[in-house]
């Protein structure tokens, strides 16, 4: 068993790293607004599959958080854990679609064509799921310990930060899915904005 101090200091790590991304993303989301508001800035329907994308990861939580609870019962906790691994799998293909759409409709990354509205977008959603790939991979270890029976009441702190992580990833990207929307459409306000090019903002918003 791990000690107290071990704990706290993997939990920590956690929060570190959590703070770290948080402040990526803040950077990322300014620069946004920033260039936005210098003009040339290609105006597009944002595809449906990202919606999807976002129903899909917050699904995926809810099926975190029963495993959670029933692990506390030390019940086994197998289909909850695959049944969230299986949607993260979702999200990917909602994701490779809707970047499918946008080249259809002429949004590109780069090349002859490309726009900084459409650059922004790949850029934030690959970026997310970078960070993503890392929690999927966790959870690839949580159904290992789930199918060996080695998370009870006692013994889920690896499980804890695990469902943390995931957790901090659906937030994440809820906050991005309605940051592209609403910039995209225009209908964002001044003060919102203002908001969200603090850099510190998406970190107090996300971590409390």
């Amino acid at each position: 068993m791990l000690s107290i101090r071990e704990n706290r200091a993997k939990k920590q790590l956690l929060w570190i790293g959590i703070g770290a991304i948080c402040m990526f993303f803040a950077g990322l989301t300014s620069a946004f607004i920033v260039r936005r508001a210098e003009g040339n800035w290609l105006e597009f329907d944002l595809p449906d599959w990202f919606l999807y994308s976002t129903i899909t990861i917050i699904v995926s939580s809810l099926f975190l958080i029963n495993a959670s609870r029933t692990i506390k019962k030390n019940k086994n906790a197998n289909i909850s854990v695959f049944l969230t691994f299986l949607l993260s799998i979702f999200f990917l293909y909602f994701q490779f679609k809707g970047w499918q759409e946008l080249t259809n409709q002429g949004v590109y990354l780069t090349g002859e064509g490309s726009n900084a509205s459409g650059s922004f977008l790949y850029i934030l959603t690959l970026s997310h799921i970078v960070h993503l790939i890392g929690g999927i991979i966790a959870l690839l270890f949580a159904i290992y310990f789930s199918v060996k029976n080695l998370y009870n009441k006692e013994n889920m702190l690896g499980f804890k930060l695990i469902s943390t992580y995931w957790h901090f990833l659906g937030i994440l990207w809820l906050y991005l899915y309605l940051f592209i929307k609403y910039n995209q459409e225009g209908s964002i306000s001044f003060g919102f904005n203002y908001v969200l090019i603090q850099k510190n903002y998406i970190c107090t918003l996300i971590i409390g």
